[in-house]
């Protein structure tokens, strides 16, 4: 009998867990979406259930990505729907995602009306409860946080809380705290989130970097695995894989370059015997440059979700009261005095510059596969300010647009109008809510809001 040449091995057969990692010495990081591997996702996506031998949902995420003091509105609109939609000068960085967007136009958060300006606009942004003057600062639990509290468990990291430009103390003279003008993520009613503004410090609370490790290369620590994963996939798999690894390779050196410039300055500080956030930028060690910082960020965002090591972040590009510079927009004033001109074209250049990152952070999403869609597909990333018009501190309704489906449970591609519905039914809480149940968390009421919002 001719004996027949041994079969080799199908991409299907290694035997890989249905949640599969890279792992090395403190670090794990889970896989992108490989179709050779598909019970190999970045986070147990085709799970199969026992009792319907059904695919489980990938697993979903949400970003708030905010800046202070409103847009230029002659040019934040929108209209139309999907691909025909068209979109004002602002929301132009925005224009390959149409059918991913939602315009969210008229909503506001009553309890931020009528208590004065900036810290009381700010303050319960994502929270949508009363606050308190005086010295005891009190908000509530913000949306991001209670999403983190569900699906958190799940991951290395919670939720990740980020920011662009450095707190402030002290007291606003509408005598409410400074604090409420620093902080838009509350992990309770008494306490914001601390906001990590290093790059290289997030960086390394997401891939574990502690004492020595700090030394040793992220894709030194899994290389092992990623060689036996990389003999077992197809070829086009393959590419998928390097190309990942190549991404985290490319920011952990950029990050290389950010914990350098801040373990420089906090030298710099304990010589002049100053603590390092009364420093400048950039001898405080935050990069000097906005626009890397900015996008240094959303990287970290991007690589965090796709790694699943978190899935729900925040990032304040521009707090409350913003002194940032953009010199390479050509506007001279600080953020916080150009938008009492809102209708300038420099400050529509800075609500661009900002809303561009968002657009950048989406597009990354969008670029990453994830079974018949993208971990865009899977995600909803929301920006947000606190006020329409600078100019006139109008907070009575606050632009939004988001990205991204939640797995299909979001329907895209629209603009959505509110202002004219009525007050009870145009609540922030009330879009809360509803982003709330899709990730799974069911609650009978959030901030001043005990039902969904109409037609999300």
């Amino acid at each position: 009998m001719k004996s027949h040449p041994q079969e080799p091995q199908t991409a299907a057969a290694p035997n890989f867990s249905r949640r599969t990692f890279l792992q090395g010495v403190g670090v794990t990081m889970a896989l992108p979406w490989l179709e050779s591997l598909p019970g190999a996702t970045a986070a147990s996506a085709a799970a199969i259930d026992s009792d319907e031998g059904k695919a489980a949902a990938f697993p979903k995420r949400f970003a708030v990505l905010f800046m202070v003091c409103g847009v230029n509105p002659d040019h934040w609109w929108a209209e139309g729907a999907g691909s025909e939609m068209k979109l004002g000068k602002t929301l132009e960085p925005l224009a390959p995602l149409k059918g991913k967007l939602n315009v969210i136009n008229g909503l506001f958060n009553k309890k931020s009306t009528g208590q004065g300006i900036h810290p009381a606009q700010t303050g319960n942004l994502l929270t949508g409860v009363s606050f308190s003057k005086g010295a005891i600062i009190h908000s509530g639990i913000s949306v991001d946080q209670v999403i983190a509290n569900h699906v958190g468990q799940d991951t290395i990291q919670p939720s990740m809380v980020l920011a662009c430009e450095q707190p402030m103390t002290g007291y606003h003279e509408s005598n409410f705290s400074n604090a409420y003008s620093s902080h838009i993520s509350w992990q309770n009613a008494d306490s914001p989130v601390p906001n990590e503004m290093y790059p290289s410090l997030a960086f390394d609370a997401l891939f574990e970097n502690r004492g020595s490790l700090r030394n040793l290369s992220v894709l030194d620590r899994v290389k092992d695995r990623a060689s036996q994963l990389s003999r077992k996939i197809s070829a086009t798999d393959k590419v998928k894989l390097d190309e990942y690894l190549s991404s985290v390779r490319d920011i952990e050196r950029n990050i290389e370059r950010m914990r350098d410039h801040k373990d420089k300055a906090t030298d710099r500080a304990r010589d002049k015997g100053r603590p390092l956030f009364t420093m400048a930028r950039p001898d405080n060690g935050l990069p000097e440059d906005l626009r890397e910082h900015a996008r240094l960020m959303c990287d970290l965002i991007a690589l965090a979700f796709q790694t699943d090591k978190t899935r729900v972040a925040s990032l304040i590009l521009a707090r409350d009261l913003s002194a940032l510079y953009y010199p390479f927009l050509d506007v001279r004033e600080a953020h916080h005095g150009a938008s009492h001109t809102d209708t300038s074209e420099g400050y529509e250049r800075i609500a661009r510059f900002h809303l561009s990152q968002m657009a950048y952070l989406a597009k990354k999403l969008d670029e990453m596969p994830e079974g018949e869609g993208t971990v865009l597909d899977n995600s909803c990333v929301m920006f947000m300010s606190n006020m329409l018009s600078g100019t006139r501190h109008d907070n009575k309704k606050v632009p939004i647009v988001t990205a991204g489906g939640l797995g299909g449970t979001l329907k895209t591609g629209r603009v959505l109008n509110y202002l004219e519905a009525g007050d009870d039914n145009r609540k922030l809480s009330s879009l809360y809510l509803g982003l709330m149940d899709r990730v799974g968390v069911k609650l009978d009421s959030f901030g001043d809001a005990d039902t969904r919002l109409a037609g999300l």
